[in-house]
Formats: C-alpha cells, structure tokens, sequence
C-alpha cells in the first residue's frame, strides 16, 4: 500500500481533482491517501469528498484526515503541498499597497513586490514542511503546487537533497489552447518549452513534425477573436518570436510593457475574453467569494448522484506512477535548479524545463541556450527571485529592497526613493508573518 500524503489538503477543487486521477492508476487503487489541513472545518469536508471518490470508484484504498503535519508525512511515499501562509486579507495588501504607488498588479502570486511579499511569508512553512519530510518520510518525492512556485522551488531545493519539483498547470494548458487555434489535434503536437515558472517559452512547436508557428501566427493576426483572447500574451509573441506560458493577466506583471500607464492597462490588460481579465478587482472579489462560499460549494458537490471519475491532465499522478507506482516513464516540465540545463541563465535560479519521472526518480533534461533576448528578461525575473530567496534565509530587508528595485515593472513606473517607501509599507503590514526581518529596509 502507498502513502500519498496532501500537506493543505484544505484545496477543495484540486485535492479532488489530484486524488481522484491518482486512484486511476492500477497501482495505487489500494492506496492510503492521507489528507492534512491546519484548517479541521476544511479537512472534514475534504475528507468526505475522497471517500466518495473512493465508493464511488469501488477502490480499495483508505483516507485519514490530521492536523498534525507529522502524523501525515510518516512513512509517506509521496508528498503534495498545496499551502498557502496567510489568508486573502493579508494577500490583498500584496497588491492595494503597490496601486497605492502606482504599480498596478493583476495577481501578483509569482514574481514583483507581491510575489516577493508572498515568497517571505511562505519560505519559512515550506521549509519545516521539508524538514519533516526529511525526518519522517525521506524516500518520499515532493510536488509542490504553492506558489511563488520558482522562489519556493528554490528555497527547498537548494537547502535539501530530497527529490523536490514544482508543477504548473500553464505549460500543458497553453499547449493544449495553441493546438485549438490551428485546428491540430493534441496527440499530433509535439513542443519544446523552457525558460522559467509563468514565463518559459515553446522553442518548438510542431505539428506533425512541421513547425507549426506560421499558422499559431497565421491565426494570431488573421482571427480577431484569437488574438482578443490573450492580448498580451499575442504582442509579445508579435514581437518577441515565440509564445510564452502562463495567461495574460499573469504575464503583463512581468514586463515593463503593458502595466506602466493607464492606457496600456486599457488596451492591453481590460478586454482579453480568455479568464483573468487584468481587473485585480475581479481577482479579489472572486477569492474572497471563494473564501466566503467554499462550504457552500463542498456541500453543493458532495450532495451530487454521480461524480466524474475520468483521469485528468495533472502532472502530479503521472509522476507518482512513474516513481512508485507501475514506473510507466513521464515526461513533464518541471521547476528545478538551474544545474547547467539552460546555459544563459543564472546556475542555481529555478527553471523550468522538461523532466523525465521513472523508477530513477526526477532527471532533468539539458535544453541548452535560450534566444538572446528571451533570456535577457527570463534573467532579471530570475536574478530578483535568487536576491529574495536570499534575503529571507539571511533576513535581510535590504535585499528585498533591492530585488524589488529591479523588478520590470516596478522599476519602469517608480522612482528609488518610491520603492523604498513602498517596500518599508508592505514589511509593516507583513510584519507579524516575517519574523526573520528585524527592520525594514
């Protein structure tokens, strides 16, 4: 029987989602899937949902539910971590508190001064998240879909020999939307994608064998409702060469080009019809609905007849199966250390390139060097995330500072002396989550 332990198992949508593709697998149908949550209300409902998952499928495996993180990582053959340090109400400040300035973020989950923010609040959790793992279930793999997911990445991987990737949903979800715009079924696509986390870039695209970015951009400037549905994402492939991963409203905050003046925001940021339109408005609403109703939702689901048993499209059960469970290889993109893979960007920044899963463990693949001008971004994004990775392991708020000073966007709307004040507001409403900082910067 193995033990696949869910570290904020309090996901509702993808802990269901991530349990039910496991139990597919023939391997693991006598599983023991252990749920763990800090929240016990959240836990509860989860709990009932994997065992109706579990009747449902007629599998043989078990689910326990704990709060205590060790009880949950004993023995475990692999770990999922899907946490997040600190609720909506403190999230919101990573974003009012840059409009406030005029840095005018979408999500701000990832990279610039929300990112960051969110990366120190977070950084320390994950790594006692590791060291437990470490200390109770040290054969065990670790997927982790928390985001800032390159600075975690980064933060575990770099301290702990564990085998430890990041996965994203961004690299096959992308794919999946340019094979739709020419017409091409899936399975006849192949692609090379490479860079770092919400911003790697398809180096090939084929179709059949063929290059297929003459019809992606065919399609783009040819079909006013493709290129409406991702207006930024359709410029910078425009003008920059190749398609990036991740959606528009992510990528407009980590450049300087759509988000430094009103009218860009307008143009660029407003209209797109594909989901994250560039309002944070709409985001904050949409997760305080969520953190308002999700009882609702659970209960909606749970009093359902019939449930959707089908495997999905999640990295995370693929890779499982492939370590420990029939050792049927898979090959994903994944977030790992920069060891040579992709020679022109920084060693030891997290990338994320493709990874071959099998009984060996995770093996990274060499992509070699990023377009020049590809990697001139990819590097500041990267360079900002090793400074804050830095900064919270030594609690220096100078560095973070400095990391937020040569953010793309940040850097293009506000003066020096602006970011300092900027950075020394959101480390006093940050203060009682970052006990590493003793001052502000």
């Amino acid at each position: 029987m193995k033990k696949f332990t869910f570290i904020g198992a309090g996901s509702f949508g993808f802990t269901r989602k991530l349990v039910k593709d496991i139990l597919t697998f023939p391997a693991f149908a006598d599983c023991h899937i252990c749920l763990m949550d800090i929240d016990s209300d959240r836990l509860g409902y989860i709990e009932q949902a994997v065992k109706k998952i579990i009747a449902a499928g007629k599998y043989r495996a078990k689910v326990t539910a704990t709060t205590d993180r060790q009880e949950a990582l004993q023995d475990a053959d692999g770990v999922v971590i899907t946490i997040l340090a600190g609720g909506v109400h403190v999230w919101r400040h990573d974003i009012e508190i840059p409009k406030k300035y005029g840095v005018d973020i979408n999500v701000g989950d990832t990279r610039g001064p929300a990112g960051i923010f969110r990366a120190l609040r977070t950084i320390p959790v994950m790594m006692e998240i590791v060291r437990d793992v470490e200390r109770y279930a040290p054969n065990a793999v670790v997927l982790n879909y928390t985001n800032p997911m390159p600075m975690l990445c980064r933060a575990m991987q770099s301290r702990s020999e564990l085998p430890i990737t990041g996965l994203c949903h961004s690299v096959q979800g992308t794919a999946e939307m340019l094979a739709e715009w020419i017409g091409a079924p899936m399975e006849e696509t192949t692609y090379l994608c490479a860079g770092i986390n919400h911003q790697a870039w398809y180096l090939e695209y084929k179709w059949n064998g063929a290059d297929a970015y003459p019809l992606i951009r065919r399609a783009i400037e040819e079909r006013k409702e493709i290129y409406g549905a991702e207006l930024v994402r359709n410029e910078m492939f425009l003008h920059l060469d190749y398609y990036v991963t991740e959606s528009s409203g992510h990528n407009s905050e980590y450049n300087a080009w759509f988000r430094k003046r009103p009218d860009l925001i307008e143009k660029y940021c407003t209209h797109g019809t594909n989901w994250n339109p560039g309002h944070y408005a709409y985001i904050r609403d949409e997760y305080l609905r969520r953190e308002n109703d999700w009882k609702h939702d659970i209960e909606e689901w749970l009093a359902q007849d019939e449930i959707d048993l089908e495997r999905g499209h999640e990295y995370a059960a693929y890779i499982l199966n492939a370590i420990v469970g029939d050792n049927e290889m898979f090959t994903f993109n994944g977030n790992v250390l920069n060891t040579g893979l992709i020679d022109n960007l920084p060693a030891g920044s997290c990338v994320e390139v493709p990874v071959l899963a099998s009984k060996r463990g995770l093996d990274a693949m060499h992509v070699g060097p990023l377009p020049d001008h590809l990697a001139i971004l990819n590097n500041i994004n990267a360079r900002c995330e090793d400074l804050t990775v830095e900064a919270s392991f030594e609690g220096d708020p100078r560095k973070i500072f400095h990391a937020i000073c040569m953010d793309p966007l940040t850097s293009a709307v506000l003066s020096l002396e602006e970011i300092r004040e900027m950075t020394d507001e959101m480390f006093a409403v940050n203060r009682d989550y970052l006990p590493q900082f003793t001052h502000s910067s």
